[in-house]
């Protein structure tokens, strides 16, 4: 009988421990997704209302493009796969910086929420996505890199302007 019960003993505390890694990275992404929507608010402060037009080539979004390109990627991806609401892509577009700054903090903010409020063992779902089928988690870590991505080249775009972009922030 007591090897049943070391048995029992092992799958609850195996159990706990993936829930508990499970928690870690649901943590760890929120505070990076925090530390990263201050980087990119940071950024676009930077870059002067008179430059948010500017765009290094013709084939490229300009910098105001971008900014608004990561919003509905946010916007996209954390309501799809993480929500039961519809993702509108029509949206107006902002005319100022202010209004685009604040359209950018929201984002990031309702995203934030969204997956603090999503259970933890719905990380391992798989969703369908158009490059194949995901997880959940798997989404998580696109949100983070394709905004990480974009972010990269709107830093391009302060330095062809001469502006110093501000320290980076990894973590």
């Amino acid at each position: 009988m007591k090897p049943n019960y070391l048995i029992i003993l092992f799958l609850f505390l195996s159990t706990l421990s993936a829930k508990s890694q499970t928690e870690e990275v649901k943590d760890a992404f929120l505070e990076k997704w925090e530390n990263s929507k201050n980087y990119l608010l940071e950024i676009s402060e930077i870059m002067p209302e008179e430059f948010y037009d500017f765009k290094p080539t013709e084939r490229q979004r300009s910098f105001k493009e971008q900014l608004i390109h990561i919003k509905g990627n946010i916007e996209w991806l954390s309501s799809t796969y993480f929500t039961d609401i519809e993702y509108n892509r029509k949206t107006e577009l902002p005319e100022t910086k202010e209004e685009i700054l604040s359209l950018i903090k929201n984002a990031f903010d309702n995203s934030a929420e969204i997956i603090r409020n999503t259970p933890i063992e719905e990380l391992s779902q798989t969703v369908d996505f158009f490059a194949g089928p995901k997880s959940k988690l798997q989404i998580l870590n696109l949100l983070q890199d394709h905004v990480s991505h974009h972010r990269g080249q709107l830093i391009v775009y302060l330095n062809l302007k001469n502006i110093v972009p501000p320290k980076y922030v990894g973590w």
